[in-house]
């Protein structure tokens, strides 16, 4: 008798530890489904930019405009890529304007340069001696980049926005594993 009790507490504590454990795997997703649901504000940030950035669809009218080559098609050392970025170095006065952003950048395709998104930038010491805390545009909040980095200039905050190529990881995040640098 002492051993069908102890078999039943058991089968009771493994059918509590299941029970919990699928409460605790359905919980995430409703949680992304939220999130999901809860996108208007990076929906809006993402047309806002499109708006923004229509006419430099086309470089030459990015590059009319004060937009100019900065480095090479940037790849990620373990995944995506954020292209080539064209930046207007008029544009970099410690401000945040979602019209006018630092940087376009484009990924090369067909001999051509096709518009991804935004990257809007600014310096870090010039944002915080005005401000009590990183720049936000539209709910979203920048990320800090600290000196030493890969530019070797001081540390920043940026925010990139793939409002003309989708990121299968977000909208806001630095790499785009659908953006390729191959194809220059």
């Amino acid at each position: 008798m002492t051993m069908s009790i102890s078999i039943r507490k058991l089968l009771g504590v493994i059918s509590r530890v299941v029970l919990l454990t699928s409460l605790v795997s359905v919980v995430p997703m409703f949680a992304v489904g939220q999130t999901k649901a809860q996108d208007h504000p990076a929906s809006t940030l993402v047309q806002m930019v499109r708006q923004a950035t229509a006419q430099y669809k086309d470089v030459n009218n990015a590059v009319s405009a004060g937009y100019a080559q900065l480095l090479g098609c940037m790849a990620g050392t373990d995944h995506g890529s954020m292209g080539i970025h064209y930046l207007n170095s008029a544009l970099n006065d410690g401000t945040i304007d979602v019209n006018h952003p630092q940087a376009l950048m484009y990924e090369p395709f067909d001999g051509k340069l096709q518009l991804t998104g935004a990257e809007y930038i600014v310096d870090a010491a010039t944002w915080l001696a005005a401000n009590p805390g990183p720049p936000v545009l539209e709910n979203q909040t920048f990320l800090y980049v600290p000196a030493p980095n890969r530019f070797n200039i001081p540390a920043f905050f940026e925010l990139h926005v793939w409002a003309w190529k989708d990121n299968p990881q977000g909208a806001f995040v630095d790499w785009n594993n659908a953006v390729n640098c191959d194809h220059q």
